[in-house]
């Protein structure tokens, strides 16, 4: 019965822990309002493609964290949208596939 108790125990907290990783994927859809127009970048289709976060989120996962350096422009961070140009185009070009052009991302 001990034993019981103990694998129910586990199962429970292994089954916890499994869903407090797996909710925490951020929001599957992200919006970026612009001077050309809004952004809106598919986060969950992202995130089936790569699974290493580190890929696009080189500080860590708050999203907070890219304006800290990118849109205050703290030391040599470029600026937001300098670094989310080149990270974003740059995947697209080099994977020949998503967008590359203004108004394929940058919708009035």
């Amino acid at each position: 019965m001990k034993k019981l108790v103990v694998l129910l125990a586990v199962v429970a907290f292994v089954a916890t822990t499994s869903m407090v990783v797996f909710a925490n994927n951020g929001p599957a859809e992200v919006k970026y309002d612009t001077k050309m127009g809004t952004v809106t970048f598919n986060h969950a289709a992202h995130q089936k493609q790569f699974t290493d976060c580190a890929t696009c989120h080189h500080k860590g996962l708050d999203a907070g964290a890219c304006k800290t350096c990118h849109l205050k422009k703290k030391g040599d961070a470029p600026k937001a949208k300098d670094a989310f140009h080149k990270q974003c185009k740059g995947c697209h070009k080099k994977m020949k596939k998503g967008p590359t052009k203004c108004k394929e991302c940058h919708v009035k």
